[in-house]
């Protein structure tokens, strides 16, 4: 249509030019949080990111950052803050790692993602089955999300049923949703189990048994699972035919290099690992045993970036780490010194009204009113410190010992109970 692509054209031509985009010298200047409501529908792409979110409804904090190191984030207007929510726990070493770095940067520099798939795939691979006992095969993928979902995949395909059985959070995805949009016949293929409940899952079990694929668990929600849950899952699993699928993607690389259900004595058939995996670097896998990963020959699951080289090799040096040093007793140990620090504090206000909670390498507080931790949250941002509502507050290794100063100074200062709010 001719005549149509000329009004355009003379409609842009009588238009103001767009305003450049600002430097970096005036970043500081900027409402990022307006600029991104603008173009971004529900102004971030991380929905946990939300400002509502991470601070509670109603309450604004720094919405953007410009540069992490260590424990250490820059936010947008130049303010420094002690870093607690580590990436919703994507990042267990540091911000900015410097081995980390150095590794990403060589894969960057020598082509990142190409039409044939890179050694380090292989290498990578061959260091998560050292690791994880009852790893045998690996698939990579990008988000924990679409690799728990083709976990689900492999478990529907291996077994020849639809029915799943689940206990978590395990990301936005149809299969295991129920928000707005997913369909009715997809909402009905999966069944919510509680947490901890033995016969609340035989019960279940009974209902589908037939049609049972899977049992997809998180072994950490808030606390640990009970071992007796556990194993209860497991036989389950064996007396049906299903497959027990672990969501460690919390948990791997952080409370155990294999995640909290093998920590605990009990072997998954198939299980979920990124976030602490890659140290921030986009990268998840699916790792189980040959016969059962060998249903990926009779699906489809791919995703053309899986094997891009940068997040590999973080991931590479994140195994080699965990391979010469204790990385998850370290991170007990400092999630439990900055537990104390909060405890204290705590019990030096003599207040009920806020609980700490969680285990030490992901702990949270706990308030009876959500209005009171908004203001908690905001008072410690004032005093230098990012803390996130609810589950969970990450520890990581470069939490030194001058973030858990500023982490107790922070919580002194933010605990006021039974004074005028200062929000």
């Amino acid at each position: 249509m001719p005549g149509r692509g000329r009004t355009l054209l003379a409609v842009r031509a009588d238009q103001s030019p767009a305003p450049e985009p600002a430097g970096p010298d005036r970043i500081d200047d900027l409402d990022w949080g307006r600029r991104a409501r603008a173009v971004i529908a529900g102004e971030t792409s991380t929905g946990s990111k939300r400002p509502d979110a991470m601070f509670g409804p109603g309450m604004h904090g720094p919405t953007h950052y410009v540069a992490a190191h260590g424990c250490r984030l820059t936010t947008a207007d130049g303010t420094e803050l002690v870093d607690c929510t580590m990436a919703l726990g994507a990042v267990a070493f540091g911000y900015a790692d410097p081995e980390v770095t150095e590794a990403v940067i060589r894969a960057a520099r020598a082509g990142n993602v190409a039409g044939l798939a890179h050694t380090l795939e292989v290498t990578v691979a061959e260091q998560l089955c050292a690791l994880i006992p009852f790893a045998e095969q690996v698939r990579f993928l990008k988000t924990g999300a679409e690799a728990v979902a083709a976990a689900v995949r492999i478990a529907r395909v291996r077994t020849g049923r639809s029915r799943v059985l689940a206990c978590g959070y395990f990301g936005w995805l149809d299969w295991s949703s129920d928000a707005p949009g997913v369909p009715a016949g997809t909402r009905q293929a999966c069944d919510r189990i509680p947490f901890g409940d033995v016969d609340a899952a035989f019960a279940s079990v009974r209902e589908i048994r037939d049609d049972l694929a899977a049992i997809v668990v998180e072994p950490v929600i808030e606390r640990y699972a009970p071992v007796e849950w556990l194993l209860a899952l497991r036989d389950l699993c064996d007396q049906t035919g299903a497959l027990l699928i672990v969501d460690e993607i919390k948990t791997g690389c952080r409370v155990h290099v294999a995640g909290a259900m093998w920590s605990q004595g009990v072997r998954p058939d198939l299980a979920v690992y990124g976030k602490a995996l890659a140290n921030g670097y986009p990268l998840a896998a699916v790792v189980g045993s040959a016969s059962v990963m060998h249903a990926v020959h009779e699906t489809w699951i791919s995703s053309t970036l899986a094997t891009e080289t940068t997040a590999l090799a973080a991931a590479s040096v994140v195994l080699q780490r965990h391979a010469r040093e204790d990385v998850c007793g370290q991170l007990a140990r400092i999630g439990a010194a900055m537990r104390e620090r909060v405890e204290r504090t705590l019990r030096s206000r003599d207040s009920s009204e806020v609980v700490l909670d969680g285990i030490a390498p992901m702990w949270f507080l706990r308030f009876a009113d959500p209005a009171e931790e908004a203001r908690v949250l905001h008072r410690a941002r004032a005093a230098g410190v990012l803390l996130k509502r609810g589950a969970y507050n990450f520890a990581a290794l470069s939490h030194d010992a001058a973030a858990l100063d500023a982490l107790e100074r922070a919580i002194a200062a933010a605990i006021s109970f039974g004074e005028a709010a200062d929000a």
